[in-house]
């Protein structure tokens, strides 16, 4: 029998497909970001041997009463590669493409090559999640597509999700800067976990002082957000990972095997 933490929160695509009475805050989805960020650098840094998710999404995000990221379902996960005998660390893993449509690193499913930028692609659509509320894929759209569109065009506010709580704009420009780098077709051009958890600790900063990164509002973003984000135009289950986002630390451990993971 396996007996597993209990989640009362449920998992972030409950909370962003509305099936929760609260909407999340601006601020608390920073730092379920930042939680989830840290625990799969967690697995690409200091798991021995080092993990690939593979399949991180938003319903393998599981949040506790405190809503602490936990990244969840390791059911899909390889080893890393290790170096061979001359001492080499290959780049990636050759292997039959797993994973969630519209969370699939397209390098990946193209070339088969696995690698832990396939896992930063995947995080990076949870991040255009968070930001918008709309699923990978919906009535036949993909959310990488279309913020790309918004974002290139400097018409943010229409895809932001307006049942978000106010935010400064620019924390809000920083954080979607960063998901669509995450979203690179390009592995090589992605940014590494140890980069996204900087950049989020950096966003954090920037928050207003004294705003609690784990409080609600009643208040929904239809308001302040839709506005000053209007006015800011750009022309550019298994086993859990636990991550809290306090200190500029890297992800803690919680239950992770120092042995393999068997697959599905």
């Amino acid at each position: 029998m396996l007996v597993y933490e209990f989640m009362p929160n449920g998992t972030l695509r409950d909370h962003l497909s509305a099936k929760n009475e609260k909407p999340l805050s601006f601020g608390r989805r920073l730092h379920i970001a930042l939680g989830s960020a840290k625990g799969i650098l967690y697995l690409h840094t200091e798991a021995n041997p080092p993990i690939f998710h593979r399949d991180v999404k938003a319903s393998n995000i599981l949040l506790d009463s405190k809503f602490v990221a936990k990244v969840a379902d390791f059911g899909l996960s390889r080893l890393a590669p290790v170096p061979d005998v001359e001492g080499t660390l290959p780049a990636h893993i050759s292997t039959v493409v797993k994973g969630t449509p519209g969370y699939l690193d397209p390098e990946y499913f193209l070339t088969h090559k696995l690698t832990e930028r396939s896992d930063v692609y995947s995080l990076g659509v949870v991040f255009l999640e968070l930001l918008t509320g709309m699923k990978p894929i919906q009535h036949g759209k993909n959310i990488v597509r279309e913020v790309n569109i918004a974002y290139q065009s400097g018409d943010i506010s229409r895809i932001i999700d307006s049942r978000m709580s106010s935010c400064p704009p620019e924390c809000a420009m920083r954080f979607l800067s960063l998901a669509i780098k995450c979203c690179r077709d390009e592995t090589d051009t992605r940014p590494y976990m140890a980069d996204i958890v900087r950049e989020l600790e950096t966003i954090r900063t920037m928050l207003p002082e004294g705003e609690d990164l784990l409080s609600e509002t009643t208040e929904t973003g239809s308001g302040m957000l839709t506005k000053s984000m209007s006015a800011f135009s750009t022309t550019t289950g298994a086993l859990f990972v636990l991550s809290h986002t306090s200190g500029s630390g890297q992800a803690t451990n919680s239950g992770i095997p120092s042995g393999t993971v068997a697959p599905r």
